[in-house]
């Protein structure tokens, strides 16, 4: 359960590809969109380490026995090859939240530093050069392809008039944003119970995102909440991508997919509280950006 839940960080912590692709459907900076997504995605890591650390306090057999203890030295001293990985991400995030450079600027760096990482611990090899070219280039296929599709589907939706309509409705209604948010995050959760979340913003960005600029909502914190809607319905049945993700890795057949969504479904519940807690509580988000 908590290797399902913290998998799911990746999709609000920077850099995300997701936060890119809700970056380019809805126009708006990813820059600013990276920066929305540190403090509630620190809020979920904090979280989730003070509830497994309660939970194996209250009941130690939840928790694996420590088979050797060591001194804070040894495992500083253990833990330096992390170092230099941790620098890299420190100057790519920091240029960009420096706004010493583009996010573009900022992945050529990442590139760079990671090439020279690779020489110096000598595992730079001309295979492993050419399997990460590739591994980059079926990324950016995928995303390019995503975004193409995404944009024939806003095409089409103008032609329908869906989303004036949808408009419409919501000033007839005369719904609040607190009222349009809540039916939108219900909306995000329940089509993650079938959908993969990348699929699920291209189906629904061109429905979904006239209906939250008529209704005022500030754009780049409305994808902070629908990517908290999205992560929680990545740990919930029957799909529940995440659990099924780590289902599949295990070689024990002793655990079952059910026995993976009930240790989850407690860090689903952490996930929708703070999605609650920002939707009452804008400025968590709007505080940097």
């Amino acid at each position: 359960g908590s290797l399902a839940g913290s998998g799911t960080l990746g999709l609000l912590i920077p850099p995300s590809i997701m936060l890119i692709v809700y970056g380019v459907l809805a126009q708006q900076s990813i820059s600013r969109l990276f920066i929305a997504g540190v403090l509630p995605g620190i809020m979920i890591i904090l979280i989730f380490m003070t509830y497994i650390a309660i939970r194996a306090k209250l009941n130690p057999s939840l928790a694996p026995k420590e088979k050797n203890n060591y001194t804070l030295l040894e495992k500083l001293i253990a833990g330096r090859h992390l170092f230099p990985v941790v620098g890299l991400i420190f100057c790519v995030l920091g240029s960009i939240y420096g706004g010493y450079a583009t996010p573009t600027e900022a992945a050529t760096i990442g590139v760079c530093g990671a090439l020279l990482l690779a020489w110096l611990t000598k595992t730079l090899t001309l295979k492993s050069f050419f399997d990460s070219l590739m591994g980059a280039v079926k990324t950016s296929c995928m995303i390019n392809f995503i975004i193409v599709g995404a944009a024939f589907l806003s095409v089409a939706m103008g032609y329908t008039g869906i989303p004036k309509q949808l408009g419409e409705i919501v000033n007839q209604y005369e719904l609040s944003q607190i009222s349009l948010l809540i039916i939108l995050t219900i909306l995000y959760i329940f089509l993650g119970c079938f959908l993969e979340g990348t699929s699920m913003m291209v189906l629904t960005a061109s429905v979904v995102l006239p209906m939250v600029q008529t209704a005022g909502i500030d754009l780049i914190w409305f994808g902070i909440v629908s990517l908290l809607g999205v992560e929680i319905g990545l740990l919930t049945p029957p799909l529940g991508l995440s659990v099924l993700t780590i289902k599949g890795s295990l070689d024990d057949p002793h655990i079952s997919l059910k026995d993976i969504f009930i240790g989850s479904f407690s860090f689903a519940l952490i996930i929708f509280v703070l999605a609650v807690t920002i939707v009452l509580y804008p400025n968590l988000c709007q505080l940097f950006y």
